[in-house]
């Protein structure tokens, strides 16, 4: 099982409509994506970051579905030019020590096809996460 987490701050100037239709997208992605099988999106209280969500997935195969659903794609174009921000994270129960390893493949392989998606994470003012691209990269 793999739970894919995020934390994010908004940018200055973000209206409350822009926000609720990224939040909005998000809870989409959590419906529409038929590898996730549980999500949460909601307030992140107890740390830097206003905003957080979760996404309970069961194996690799599924979290490659998960990254390049349509219903993400449409989030993170809606989404990531108001974010500040930004981590992604993931935990998983699978004792297998190179799951995080292809975990961080299956992001780069998505921003290498997918350019567009990487200048956008690139305009991101903060942001750690799997295969982090760009200025962003470790």
């Amino acid at each position: 099982m793999i739970h894919h987490c995020v934390r994010f701050t908004v940018k200055p100037g973000t209206t409350p409509e822009q926000l609720e239709e990224a939040l909005a997208g998000l809870r989409h992605q959590g419906e529409a994506i038929p590898s996730v099988q549980s999500f949460l999106v909601g307030r992140d209280h107890g740390g830097a970051y206003e905003w957080g969500a979760t996404f309970q997935i069961a194996d690799l195969e599924g979290y490659w579905e998960y990254l390049v659903h349509p219903a993400h794609r449409h989030t993170d174009e809606i989404g990531l030019p108001l974010v500040d921000q930004f981590v992604s994270f993931d935990i998983t129960d699978d004792p297998d020590p190179e799951t995080g390893n292809r975990i961080a493949a299956l992001h780069q392989r998505r921003f290498d096809s997918d350019p567009e998606l990487t200048a956008l994470v690139c305009g991101i003012n903060q942001y750690e996460g799997s295969a982090a691209p760009g200025p962003h990269a470790a």
